[in-house]
């Protein structure tokens, strides 16, 4: 099925690429996937769109049923995709809700303390349309620009576009700091323990709506009914125990899309403070 499909056929497309941090994720997202096309009777093709392929590409695909969609580049987005579910990652961070941060991290072996420490530094950043490896850091960091009166860092890099990247630059010392979405972050470490050492969070943004699943635009009502059907089982489904563990994933929720509208204010905000791009 390619994307030039009508929305009615009777295949559809699926992809976690934003949380397929690890490739051990990557099989259990497709795990994840094969149960939902059995327990919704929505047949599933779990498709590959690796990095440097472009997300709006994918989320603009007539045949997709299932594909996470970061918060902002949605609320920007003129045809936005239909909302599924949102995921409500395990953890304390999260207060059992479909929330996420945005680690701000450094190399365990650095000097740095702090993230004051950073600045005058090197500042990675994912992609100017990302909530968490740009919006929420951009945020974060308005405070202290204020008060600085200037930028804070001597240079931006970027777009580093995903978390194993920016921990790649990290690693490479290409960057001083850089941003990961909490729950890849998790993800990464469930699946890699030995990064834990090599890594050090020294501040963690404000709390903010998770990335959710989407549909195409057009996806028919039922399809998106039985999708979301299926996935309020998640949380109980005895078959999903492992898919669970492996995920760091505690439910699926409904999206409610106001609660997005967080994204929007904090990037008015940064623009209306002189600092539309992090540094």
């Amino acid at each position: 099925m390619t994307g030039s499909a009508p929305p009615s056929a009777l295949r559809y497309v699926a992809n976690a690429r934003m949380y397929s941090a690890a490739p051990a994720a990557a099989v259990a997202w497709t795990e994840l996937f094969d149960w939902l096309a059995r327990e919704s009777g929505v047949t599933l093709d779990v498709i590959d769109h690796a990095f440097p392929l472009p997300l709006s590409d994918l989320w603009a695909r007539r045949d997709l049923a299932a594909a996470f969609m970061c918060g902002f580049p949605f609320m920007l987005s003129a045809e936005r995709p239909r909302p599924v579910a949102a995921p409500v990652p395990s953890g304390a961070l999260y207060q059992g809700r479909p929330v996420y941060a945005t680690h701000l991290v450094v190399r365990a072996d650095s000097r740095f303390q702090s993230l004051e420490d950073t600045f005058g530094g090197r500042l990675g950043f994912t992609v100017p349309d990302s909530h968490s490896g740009y919006n929420a850091l951009r945020h974060h960091l308005v405070p202290y620009f204020r008060r600085h009166g200037a930028r804070l860092y001597r240079e931006s890099v970027g777009p580093l576009t995903t978390p194993r990247r920016v921990i790649a630059a990290l690693l490479d010392g290409e960057i001083d700091v850089g941003p990961l979405d909490s729950y890849a972050l998790d993800l990464i470490l469930r699946h890699d323990p030995p990064l834990a050492s090599q890594i050090r969070i020294v501040a963690t943004t404000d709390l903010a709506p998770i990335p959710f699943l989407v549909a195409a635009a057009a996806c028919p009502d039922d399809i998106v009914a039985k999708l979301q059907a299926a996935l309020r089982t998640f949380a109980t489904a005895p078959a999903c125990a492992s898919l669970r563990d492996r995920l760091c994933l505690d439910a699926f929720a409904a999206v409610q899309l106001a609660d997005y509208e967080l994204t929007l204010r904090w990037d008015a905000e940064a623009r209306a403070a002189g600092y539309a791009t992090p540094g």
